[in-house]
């Protein structure tokens, strides 16, 4: 992810705004400054799940068949709710398999279909890995109090909502 953190200051904003009428530049900065946050949390978790030998994507699918029923979930039910391809899955699936913390087994009602779960070996990490990714999460949002996370889950919410203008063509 490219941030452009080292040349982006407010001063640039209105240099920006002088040239081009229809920037805001209180939009720019507050959009900026969350792409920059962003950026830290990101490089943070990835610091914290490389401790335990995972990814982002990795964890995400963790959790996913951590709170599955007995059953467990099929590669197209995780891509679904993790919201990637089902190449995608297929990747960190093999990655997971290979490392020994899922299985992929037949599907009991459609023997073409498979079904995924967490092995003992990875209800095992997450056992030890929750306690401490709770913990940071914690610390992660201490700064704020418990109004000021209720907002900033309200604005967040609110800037998901602005995500459409992005995307038109």
């Amino acid at each position: 992810m490219v941030i452009l953190r080292p040349f982006v200051d407010k001063q640039t904003i209105l240099d920006f705004a002088k040239r081009y009428p229809e920037l805001d530049s209180a939009s720019v900065e507050a959009c900026l400054a969350f792409l920059n946050t962003t950026a830290d949390v990101y490089q943070a978790l990835d610091v914290h799940f490389s401790r335990y030998g995972l990814s982002r994507g990795k964890f995400t699918l963790l959790m996913q068949l951590f709170q599955a029923d007995e059953k467990g979930l099929t590669p197209s039910e995780c891509a679904e709710r993790v919201g990637v391809t089902r190449a995608t899955i297929t990747g960190l699936l093999d990655g997971l398999e290979r490392d020994g913390l899922v299985r992929r087994f037949p599907d009991s009602e459609d023997r073409r279909m498979l079904r995924l779960q967490l092995t003992d070996q990875g209800w095992e990490l997450l056992a030890q890995m929750l306690p401490d990714h709770f913990c940071r999460t914690t610390n992660l949002m201490a700064h704020l109090t418990d109004s000021e996370k209720k907002t900033f889950i309200e604005l967040l919410n609110k800037v998901r909502a602005g995500t459409p203008a992005m995307l038109e063509p």
